[in-house]
């Protein structure tokens, strides 16, 4: 009789603990339970409407998780003063309104939760801001300037120790690979990024970010870099190139959806910290909306889209991760 080696060229892997983000058909025996274990693929994830937003808008930020999120500023229609205070609360149900920025600005990073947000940099009416402001659930107050005003750049982490990378620089005229990490007070450089691009999607914290896709020199890029709190590194393609896109998660655990190829898109990914699976489209291909949430709980929310232009439509996702089970002796 052929053995497990034999079939699949290695051994089980033998592991004190079940491992936390398994892969779809991973097979390993917990040697603290001795019991062989395997992950088995799950129903694809989906998505199903949420409240509108009061104001429609596109590359608005957005901070928080499904249920208790935070979308603030945006581009609300043409020309170069039609930028946004506005800041709006969602309770997984609808949307009500929060306190306004001090300084209107479309494609900021966003991070932080809903009580404990942070805004940095984006497009003012005329020109990039290097503008940080903090919101505390009620209001918001200024924050430490960015080195360098940028726009069109993700934000991942909290307040006190947020992450912002990549984005557009109209001082250099120029897609930048430039990170900087906020402690609460101030912002500092960190590593670059291994492929400079604008409007990428973020996910995860300052010490374990995600940066997926974007827009690079050559256009849409699916170029996928992790942080570990000093330098990226590459990891596992998207399987659609894309810009503009939504991301939500972890390093390990993250969501991709929407975004621009050429043409908009409504494909969504989930990553498993090494490779990305395509899941369910979203209803409406769409760009440059906000987003919050995890990968088996998130939340995209405005954008630009086939339907409006500039849209109120808020979509949730529901993921299904990779089910353990355990095999009994028959």
């Amino acid at each position: 009789m052929s053995t497990y080696s034999q079939i699949f060229g290695g051994k089980v892997n033998v592991v004190a603990s079940d491992p936390s983000n398994p892969i779809n058909g991973q097979v390993w025996y917990n040697s603290t339970t001795k019991v062989l274990k395997f992950s088995e693929a799950s129903v694809a994830g989906v998505w199903a409407s949420g409240g509108n937003l009061a104001t429609g808008r596109r590359g608005l930020g957005g901070a928080g998780t499904q249920t208790s999120a935070l979308g603030f500023s945006g581009y609300v229609g043409a020309g170069p003063s039609a930028v946004s205070v506005n800041t709006e609360e969602y309770d997984g149900t609808s949307w009500s309104g929060g306190g306004n920025l001090a300084t209107a600005r479309r494609f900021p990073g966003g991070c932080g939760t809903q009580t404990s947000g942070l805004c940095f940099g984006g497009r003012a009416s005329t020109a990039d801001t290097n503008s940080t402001e903090e919101y505390d659930g009620s209001s918001w107050t200024a924050g430490g300037n960015l080195g360098t005003a940028v726009r069109d750049l993700p934000g991942c982490g909290i307040q006190t120790a947020g992450l912002g990378f990549g984005g557009y620089r109209t001082s250099g005229a120029s897609l930048t690979a430039a990170t900087e990490e906020y402690d609460g007070t101030s912002w500092t450089a960190g590593g670059n990024l291994a492929t400079a691009r604008n409007v990428p999607a973020g996910a995860g914290t300052q010490t374990a970010g995600l940066c997926i896709g974007g827009n690079a020199a050559t256009g849409p890029t699916n170029v996928t870099e992790e942080y570990d709190g000093t330098s990226w590194t590459a990891s596992g393609n998207l399987n659609t190139a894309r810009s503009g896109s939504g991301g939500a998660g972890t390093q390990t655990v993250g969501l991709a959806f929407g975004g621009y190829t050429g043409t908009l898109s409504s494909a969504t990914e989930e990553y498993n910290g090494t490779s990305w699976t395509n899941s369910t489209n979203m209803p409406v291909p769409i760009r440059e909306l906000g987003n919050a949430g995890t990968q088996t709980a998130g939340l995209g929310f405005g954008g630009y889209s086939t339907v409006s232009a500039v849209t109120t439509a808020t979509e949730e996702y529901s993921g299904a991760a990779p089910t353990t089970k355990s095999v009994t002796a028959t």
